[in-house]
């Protein structure tokens, strides 16, 4: 068994993902057990922005595996300096980007990845959430990550060029490697009957390529449960936290995770861009070369 103690209740706002998403996670998982002393081999970090980058790095300096709740750190260049320190350290860093690893967009990756629609040009995703609590500062930092990094799971080509618009959605044109282009629209909504508060309402993808054309709707595959107290999807088969879970302790187990630090910098270094984008109102250009080696 892993031994993971947890760290912090706190996330963005009025955020407990410690609570309401990891701890059920890993105590219904088999390969871990929760401990509340220094004898645990990774750490679940859910400490307010603010602290959590500097929590991290003595988590790592110390030897220990991490899952961090998102974003991993308050800017990119925190995240960089986390993913050198876990190199040098030796250590797993699991930022926790879990919905990238649903059922579906997983089908799809390997789809596209194997030209099921050719060569890809242009994807469009749609991420909203209904009701719930607003995030301070907006949804681009809170919610915006999810979206980027499965777009970018799912081509595998480095982001060029970033234009965004804010609003009550928030929509971001990326322009990537090769011509490649998509497009998020990512928020909040109002409530909607029959979702759970901050529930997601819309989570899609399409592919578009020479050869055809992909829809994925990233909410399947699951039924929509409704009892007295609330309304929400059960997954058929496990969900994206405990997948997330599975990666985690793979991770832990062979030095290397499939989702890791650099993919963190990734994401944030397009929110940048785009929260730059929506002030200055004009594209953004990224270094490839280095978002690449990140």
């Amino acid at each position: 068994m892993i031994r993971v103690r947890l760290l912090g209740e706190a996330g963005i706002g009025t955020q407990n993902h410690q609570r309401d998403m990891y701890r059920p996670a890993f105590e219904r998982h088999p390969a871990f057990t929760i401990v509340d002393d220094e004898d645990a081999e990774v750490v679940s970090v859910a400490l307010p922005l603010p602290e959590r980058a500097g929590a991290i790095e003595r988590e790592i300096r110390a030897g220990r595996h991490v899952l961090a709740d998102k974003p991993l750190a308050a800017t990119a260049a925190e995240c960089e300096r986390l993913a050198e320190l876990a190199d040098e350290h030796g250590v797993v860093i699991v930022p926790a980007h879990h919905q990238r690893l649903g059922g579906a967009l997983r089908s799809a990756k390997a789809a596209v990845r194997a030209g099921r629609v050719g060569l890809p040009w242009n994807v469009q995703c749609d991420f909203i959430v209904a009701g719930g609590d607003p995030a301070p500062g907006g949804e681009l930092l809170n919610l915006g990550l999810y979206p980027i990094d499965a777009v970018c799971d799912l081509l595998g080509l480095a982001v060029e060029k970033v234009r965004a618009t804010g609003g009550p959605l928030t929509t971001l044109q990326l322009d990537h490697e090769r011509g490649v282009t998509s497009t998020i629209v990512v928020g909040r909504g109002p409530a909607v009957h029959g979702v759970a508060p901050a529930g997601l309402l819309l989570h899609r993808y399409r592919i578009s390529g020479s050869h055809g054309v992909l829809v994925v709707d990233a909410l399947r595959p699951a039924l929509q449960v409704h009892t007295a107290d609330s309304a929400g999807p059960a997954w058929i088969g496990p969900g994206t936290v405990d997948t997330l879970l599975d990666v985690l302790a793979a991770g832990v187990r062979t030095g290397r995770a499939e989702l890791g630090p650099r993919d963190a910098v990734r994401a944030q270094r397009v929110v940048e861009a785009a929260q730059q984008s929506i002030t200055e109102g004009r594209g953004v250009k990224l270094d490839a070369v280095r978002q690449l080696s990140a």
